[in-house]
Parts: C-alpha cells; sequence; structure tokens
C-alpha cells in the first residue's frame, strides 16, 4: 500500500513540476505586420497521442507564392518552446512566411524523434505549399543549438526517407538554405568528444548513447556531399556549451567539397544571446546569403 502511494505521489509531483516548468516558459510576442496573418498551434504531423504543432505567419494578398523559413528552436532537444521564439520582423520586411515549429522533447521521445518531426514539417508544408501560397522551391530552414543541429539534418537528409516513417509517399524534398545557429554537427564529439560539457546528448540518445552507427545516422556530418544546399553558420568562439570547432570543422568540409556556405563568427561569443546589434547584424548577413542564392535572383 506505502509503496502504491509512493508511485502515485512521484506521478502528482511529477506532473506538477511539468505544469510549473510550462507556465514558466518566457513567452515572445510575435508582431506580425498589416499584411500578415497568424494559424497558431496548427497541427503538422501526429504520433499516437501527441501532436507536432506549428505557428504559421502567412503574407496575405500576395498574387505569388512567396518563400518561407522553418524555425526550429533548441534546448538540447529537452527543453524549449516554440512559444521562446522571436526576432521574426527582419524575415517578415523581405517578404518571408514563417513557420514555428515545436517537436517532441527527450523526456518524451527518444532520438530520432526530433528528427522525424523536423521532416515532417517540411512534408506538411510542401504537401499544403498552394494552400499556404508558400513557394516550395524557396525553404529555408533554420534553427539555434538542438534546433540547429535538427535544421541541419532536415535539409542535408534531402531525398534520404531513412527518418520519414511518419511522413511518407513525398519525394523530391530539398530546402533552399539551412542557417545554422550554433548547432551540433557531430552529436558523437558532443557526447564523448574532448570538448563535450552537456548531458543532453545522452539523454537525447536513450538506448543508443554508444551505438556509433546509430550516433553516426543522427549526425548531420555525415550527409554534407557537394550536392548539399548552401549553408549559413553562425557561432560564437568562446561557445561554452557547444564547441565553437563543431562550426569549425562542419565549415572547413563544406569548403572543400565546393558547397556554397558562409561562416560568421561572433568574437568572445557565447551559446546565443548576442546583443541586439549583433543580432541585426547577423540577420542582414543571413537575408544577404539568401539573396545571393538561384532560386532567390
Amino acid at each position: 500500500m506505502k509503496k502504491k502511494l509512493f508511485v502515485v505521489l512521484t506521478i502528482i509531483i511529477s506532473s506538477l513540476g511539468n505544469a510549473q516548468n510550462k507556465d514558466s516558459i518566457v513567452k515572445k510576442p510575435v508582431t506580425i505586420p498589416k499584411n500578415y496573418s497568424a494559424q497558431l498551434d496548427v497541427v503538422y504531423t501526429k504520433v499516437k497521442e501527441w501532436e507536432g504543432k506549428a505557428d504559421l505567419y502567412l503574407a496575405l494578398n500576395e498574387t505569388k507564392p512567396t518563400p518561407v523559413i522553418i524555425n526550429i528552436h533548441g534546448g538540447g532537444w529537452k527543453t524549449g518552446s516554440k512559444d521562446t521564439q522571436g526576432g521574426f520582423s527582419p524575415f517578415f520586411k523581405a517578404g518571408f512566411a514563417v513557420a514555428n515549429m515545436e517537436y517532441r522533447m527527450s523526456d518524451y521521445a527518444k532520438a530520432p524523434a526530433a528528427i522525424e518531426d523536423t521532416r515532417c514539417m517540411l512534408v506538411y508544408l510542401i504537401q499544403n505549399a498552394k494552400k499556404l501560397n508558400i513557394d516550395p522551391n524557396k525553404i529555408i530552414i533554420m534553427g539555434g543549438s538542438a534546433g540547429g543541429h535538427l535544421a541541419l539534418m532536415g535539409g542535408l537528409l534531402a531525398n534520404d526517407h531513412r527518418f520519414d516513417t511518419n511522413c511518407s509517399g513525398i519525394e523530391n524534398i530539398k530546402v533552399a538554405a539551412i542557417i545554422d545557429k550554433y548547432g551540433i554537427m557531430d552529436v558523437w564529439d558532443w557526447t564523448y568528444g574532448p570538448d563535450h560539457k552537456s548531458s543532453s546528448p545522452a539523454y537525447w540518445l536513450g538506448e543508443n548513447a554508444k551505438n556509433e552507427t546509430f550516433i553516426k545516422s543522427v549526425s548531420p556530418i555525415s550527409y554534407v556531399t557537394k550536392n548539399s544546399p548552401p549553408i549559413f553558420i553562425v557561432h560564437g568562439d568562446a561557445d561554452p556549451t557547444v564547441p565553437y570547432h563543431q562550426s569549425v570543422d562542419l565549415y572547413k568540409k563544406l569548403q572543400e567539397l565546393g558547397v556554397k556556405s558562409e561562416f560568421f563568427t561572433v568574437p568572445g561569443g557565447l551559446h546565443g544571446k548576442f546583443d541586439k546589434d549583433k543580432n541585426a547584424e547577423i540577420n542582414e548577413a543571413i537575408l544577404k546569403f539568401i539573396a545571393s542564392l538561384t532560386p532567390f535572383k
């Protein structure tokens, strides 16, 4: 009887803790221009009882399909929320729609669940491009930290459908570019390398935490080829969470293979949280990079 009571109390305390964590999320209000509409909590995929939701910000009264940016939050695959994301104004001004997505956290589902959800977001936009008036040839996928990892995986997989189990049946999945902000490109290195400083990857990997083959399959560096989409990288060279060399190594490989890429180093920059002026500079550089791409000329 005491054992059953303990279990019940543990569940209640855990539930209260989860509710408190959810309530403690600092939401960032998104100010949208008058010529935009907001479709909030749109369900882009379902996995059993879990619903993957995204906030869609769409340009109104456009005569032709608009480009779209998928935004993916960070948090080590275990924390974070789409509601903490903001800073979309420069992209609205440039005429982009935005899909601000959430994905399954590692408390709920281990790897590769978050990658599967990212791929489903891509598939959803491609399948509904006409209805949403977006251009499937102008999809940009962007994220920071774990979100940067997911952006890289979502875009680099292209037509490798190994993680498309929940959203199968779509060919010609591609992105026009990937915006990787201090993301993880080598999960093994971040888990066991000399500079690893986080428990997040091992927790996300779960029973596969020592499975090198699996870890390689969820590492973006494994999918970089000469045909990879253009990639813009942002990283602070004093990042205490995701080692700066992860981005250095990724950029080196991209350059060796001739993939169009740009590396924006933030001198003395930590793990994101750059000041307002630096973020403005980064956004300007990102938009300039995008404008240089063939689909946007």
